[in-house]
């Protein structure tokens, strides 16, 4: 998991809090996600812990301009993000201008040299199926090391119909990891995705390195379910 909080009202203390639920009595998350502002106040928060910090870039309107998300993806490594998601311009993607969406791609790729880069798709704005999964093999084709459903921001956000499409680019492609977020929220909707890889990729496929829920409410119901009491993220945004 992915624990997130992408709010626009996001303090220093609701990223200290946000840090502190990361590492549980079941184990720490693969990562916390959050503005840029906050990269290396949760570096210093996790130093130690195991925990990777990740944040956003291009996000998340997805604009059609290379050199500024260069400068964000670029800007988050320096700070010390081990993982930046940054937003493919989806509008233009799916209006058939592939090649300027998939100059955003390459520009992040080669701003984030040595970091984890995901490419958030927006697959609810892109239609259908084969859109999808031409989109996230477009995105593994360019470097990325994860596509990814949903910026949160917007609805649907992950559906079983496209990660159904974006596991089967990833399969074809041979390589890179798929992350589910946008109103994935409980123990119930996790295994369906799960069942889901082990479907397309098999059994032993999924694991921090390939497999990720961007999520805030997600990992209390988690916790509920493996008898864990811990306070609730409530943190929003994805």
């Amino acid at each position: 998991m992915d624990l997130t909080s992408l709010n626009d009202d996001d303090t220093p203390e609701r990223i200290d809090a946000l840090c502190a639920q990361a590492v549980t009595p079941a184990g720490e998350v693969a990562a916390v996600c959050i503005y840029a502002p906050f990269v290396r106040q949760a570096v210093k928060a996790l130093e130690g812990t195991g925990v990777r910090v990740a944040t956003v870039a291009n996000f998340p309107a997805g604009a059609p301009d290379p050199d500024a998300a260069a400068r964000e993806a670029d800007a988050a490594v320096n700070d010390g993000a081990d993982e930046v998601d940054v937003v493919l311009p989806y509008e233009r993607y799916a209006a058939g201008d592939r090649e300027a969406a998939l100059e955003v791609v390459r520009a992040a790729r080669d701003a984030t040299a040595g970091a984890v880069l995901k490419v958030i798709l927006e697959t609810g704005r892109l239609g259908s199926p084969e859109t999808i999964e031409a989109a996230a093999a477009d995105a593994l084709a360019q470097g990325a090391d994860f596509v990814k459903t949903s910026t949160g921001k917007l609805q649907p956000g992950a559906t079983p119909e496209a990660a159904r499409a974006m596991l089967t680019a990833i399969a074809a492609a041979g390589r890179g990891g798929f992350k589910a977020s946008g109103g994935v929220r409980t123990a119930e909707d996790a295994a369906s995705y799960l069942a889901l890889a082990d479907e397309v990729l098999g059994e032993g496929w999924t694991s921090p390195a390939t497999f990720r829920f961007g999520a805030s409410g997600l990992l209390s119901d988690l916790l509920a379910a493996l008898g864990v009491n811990a306070q609730a993220p409530g943190t929003g945004g994805y």
